[in-house]
Order: structure tokens, then sequence, then C-alpha cells
């Protein structure tokens, strides 16, 4: 990713069978694109922020060349699917398929 994602990549990206919605967040966790209600975005982007630093770390101390790439989440209701990258994360809730 690197440089945040564009209007037409995150339009693309919404357009996908099933998107619930997206949210980017910035390297502190902090929301500054969604396409969700004020209170889902929060608790979506503290929770999963949380839980990618864990991941991350997990993946640092298993190998410390390696790093997280994307993370999936998947519940009975939703899947959730995170590409972290230095300045940004990417978040996209999606239903899963069957």
């Amino acid at each position: 990713m690197g440089d945040m994602p564009t209007e037409e990549t995150l339009k693309r990206i919404q357009t996908h069978k099933g998107v619930v919605g997206l949210i980017v967040v910035n390297h502190d966790g902090i929301p500054i694109r969604t396409t969700l209600d004020n209170s889902t975005t929060v608790q979506y982007s503290n929770q999963v922020t949380q839980l990618s630093a864990k991941a991350c770390s997990v993946v640092r101390d298993l190998d410390p060349q390696d790093d997280l790439t994307f993370l999936r989440i998947r519940s009975k209701k939703n899947e959730i699917m995170v590409a972290p990258d230095r300045d940004y994360m990417l978040m996209v809730i999606q239903q899963p398929t069957e």
C-alpha cells in the first residue's frame, strides 16, 4: 500500500458483493476514512487495531525477518479483512460467502 488507498480503489472495493463497509485508519488507529456509522467505526477501529498489532508481534516473534501482510477474521456474521501497512491500515467488513 505505502500511500493511502485512492478514492477509486476504495469505491471499487465497496462495490464488491457482500461488502458491508470499509475503514482506513492511520498508524495510531484513528479512523480517517469510513463508510460505516461513527460508533461502528470506532468499535471496529479500536478492536481490530489492537488485534492486528498483536498478530504483527506474533509474526515477528516467530521470525524477526517477517512481517504481517494480511489478516483475515471470520465469524458467523462477518468477515473482516485487514491489510496493515506502515502508515495506514485498511479494514474491509463483509458478509461471509458460503
